[in-house]
């Protein structure tokens, strides 16, 4: 491969250069027009449009926001323990977060995927990866409660994660970091050609969304970024970006830039499917953590597999094939019909475009250069489709509006740049402020894109807010991209670092919005489905307390017999049967969080008193104007006390 004369460094210095020139072109008032005003303005009682989930980032969870408001609707909890709700601290929620290497009650979320039926969003599931201790978590779009994570082995950094091929029968997890498969004590510096990349495909039941890990194709061990499926003439196949061809293991911000190209790797899923069907591929010992939420019951288990197929994609030709690309590209995008892949370098100006059908006559035509570790490299002249001249500096991600056009985030020159898809023809730009990482067009990764709004997800806010410290959230920009010119109409702030974004249009959920839980469908086995049910049982030093509430009472309200060291287990009931009246539990020495317990829900909290006396509990979300009445007393007595257990239930 081709050498450059100069490091990735050199492109430093330029960040600020090119961010400081938009900072200078804004508007004397910073306001915008009022005909934007009114794109955005939703009127109290009206609801939004779209529905869109951005990642968190190093929040580790979900967050769902209107579209054109930009009013942040909810939080949902994933990989991060959630006091708001009691997620991973409640006894029902803590599986959730268990993985090989224990309980981890955080993670770094990057990249969410809406479920799809023939390349269309069908908004049943979303899903995201956990990019520091390789998960993959899938979320209810009628509950938006996450319901099964799974964690990846022989993986590490699961960033090209996790996107789903067009009827959703896979959901992928990249690796990043190549490491050694197995893992194993071995010097750093032996990394190139002893480390691996693993691709995982992991099934999607299609009745009930319950994953499970197929297969992992170990490929060379380059760094895997970013991936799309195939779509359309090209299902079957999926696509990953790679960077750090080079295999260096040290000061990657030079030594990963020297080759003139890296590589998309294009993976004929299907090819390999068929293969492990039949008998292929190696079961190879593995340690990783099944978690799975179920809704009757209101429980999470948390089940530890030892096993995965592995597959050498060099013992099934025609299966893998490497197609070039300019340095390190991050974003590897398939537009609506599934015939243009784009993968540009991030320390490029253009932008490249790669042909489906032109792929698959360079294989048949064996237009290949070389190999690597046994995989095919394509010639770079016979896959490109075309090339975006002067598109901007440093191309990231795109993403396609239905109607023949493609939208790319430079983050360099902090723009949104608008492009045909056949002409190659820049129609098209605007600044983003600033230092733009990805985009979102609604269903803009799909075959039926709703192309009416871009959403860039800026990673510098500087001056587009009230300064709030050192530290602020990152900020998102709308545009409307309904006419030819795109026009941007609105900034919000948003939670934690998103990276990226699906969206999808309201109309799509809301009707199917679970609005309760049937109290007479609760499984728990803890439920306390009437208030005279409610009791105090000890079993040596464990007590568990079957709970009801409803406004604005605690059932029972005052517990006397607990003792210093007891294990006291709250078990709570939600009776109501209204939507959007939660109860939440708490008390003083709980030392963990408060739970919030939806309608028709049982939620556990664990409390362990370790002082004598007389402790309250109490609502800790607000439910009447009895709300302030609805507490209860707990007398804790020293652990030699021989006083009994007793409860009153109010009545």
């Amino acid at each position: 491969m081709i050498k450059i004369k100069y490091s990735a460094l050199a492109f430093l210095g330029l960040v600020m250069v090119f961010t400081g020139c938009n900072d200078a072109g804004k508007s004397s008032n910073g306001a915008l027009s009022s005909s934007a005003a009114e794109k955005v303005y939703v009127a109290p009682g009206e609801q939004d449009e779209f529905y869109a989930f951005l990642s968190g980032g190093y929040s580790g969870n979900l967050t769902v926001y209107g579209l054109p408001s930009g009013r942040m609707f909810k939080e949902i909890p994933v990989f991060s323990q959630f006091p708001t709700s009691g997620y991973g601290y409640s006894e029902e929620t803590k599986p959730m977060l268990n993985t090989s290497f224990g309980f981890v009650p955080w993670d770094d979320s990057h990249h969410p995927d809406i479920s799809q039926t023939n390349g269309e969003l069908d908004g049943r599931w979303i899903f995201i990866n956990g990019n520091n201790t390789p998960r993959i978590a899938r979320i209810s779009l009628s509950t938006f409660e996450t319901e099964e994570i799974m964690e990846i082995p022989n993986s590490a950094g699961n960033h090209s994660s996790s996107f789903i091929t067009e009827n959703t029968e896979y959901v992928v997890a990249g690796t990043r970091f190549s490491v050694p498969v197995p893992q194993r004590d071995m010097p750093i510096n032996e990394y190139k050609g002893n480390f691996k990349g693993a691709l995982s495909f992991i099934s999607v039941a299609p009745d009930d969304g319950r994953l499970n890990l197929e297969f992992q194709v170990l490929m060379p061990g380059f760094n895997y970024d970013l991936s799309h499926p195939g779509r359309g003439k090209s299902h079957g196949w999926f696509f990953f970006s790679t960077y750090n061809t080079e295999e260096a293991n040290s000061l990657l911000e030079v030594m990963a830039s020297q080759n003139d190209k890296d590589f998309i790797a294009a993976i004929n899923w299907k090819k390999i499917e068929e293969y492990v069907k039949n008998g292929g591929g190696t079961k190879m010992p593995a340690n990783y953590a099944h978690n799975v939420y179920d809704e009757e019951t209101h429980t999470g288990t948390s089940t530890m597999k030892k096993e995965v197929i592995t597959v050498d994609p060099t013992k099934i030709p025609g299966s893998v094939y490497f197609l070039p690309t300019p340095k390190s590209p991050h974003g590897c995008d398939v537009d609506p019909t599934g015939q243009y892949i784009i993968g540009s370098g991030k320390l490029s100006a253009d932008i490249t475009v790669h042909s489906f059908d032109k792929m698959l006559a360079a294989i048949e035509g064996e237009k290949f250069d070389g190999e690597a570790y046994g995989i095919p490299i394509l010639k770079f002249e016979e896959v490109l489709a075309g090339t975006v001249k002067s598109g901007g500096l440093g191309p990231l991600h795109t993403e396609f509006d239905g109607q023949g056009n493609a939208y790319t985030t430079f983050f360099i020159s902090s723009e949104v740049v608008k492009w045909n898809v056949g002409s190659w023809e820049v129609i098209d730009r605007k600044p983003t402020y600033y230092s733009v990482g990805h985009l979102m067009i609604p269903g803009g990764n799909s075959r039926k894109p709703f192309g009416k709004y871009v959403v860039a997800m800026n990673k510098i806010t500087k001056d587009r807010y009230l300064p709030t410290g050192p530290e602020m959230e990152h900020s998102a920009q709308i545009y409307d991209i309904s006419g030819e010119k795109m026009e941007l109409i609105y900034d919000f702030p948003t939670h934690g670092e998103p990276h990226y974004a699906a969206g999808c249009p309201a109309e799509l959920l809301a009707p199917k919005s679970q609005k309760i839980y049937r109290l007479d469908e609760n499984k728990h086995p803890y439920a306390t489905p009437t208030p005279d049910k409610a009791r105090v049982e000890r079993t040596g030093n464990e007590v568990h307390v079957y709970m009801s509430t409803i406004r604005s009472h605690f059932t029972p309200d005052n517990i006397e017999g607990i003792k210093v060291g007891d294990k006291v287990y709250f078990h709570i009931t939600n009776h109501e049967q209204d939507f959007d009246v939660p109860h939440g539990f708490s008390i003083i020495g709980q030392n963990t969080s408060e739970i919030l317990v939806m309608p028709g829900q049982t939620k556990t909290s664990v409390w362990e008193p370790k002082k004598v006396g007389v402790w309250p509990f109490y609502c800790t979300d607000f439910c009447s104007a009895l709300h302030q009445e609805m507490q209860g007393y707990v007398r804790v007595s020293p652990a030699n006390s021989n006083i009994e257990l007793s409860w009153t239930l109010g009545e």
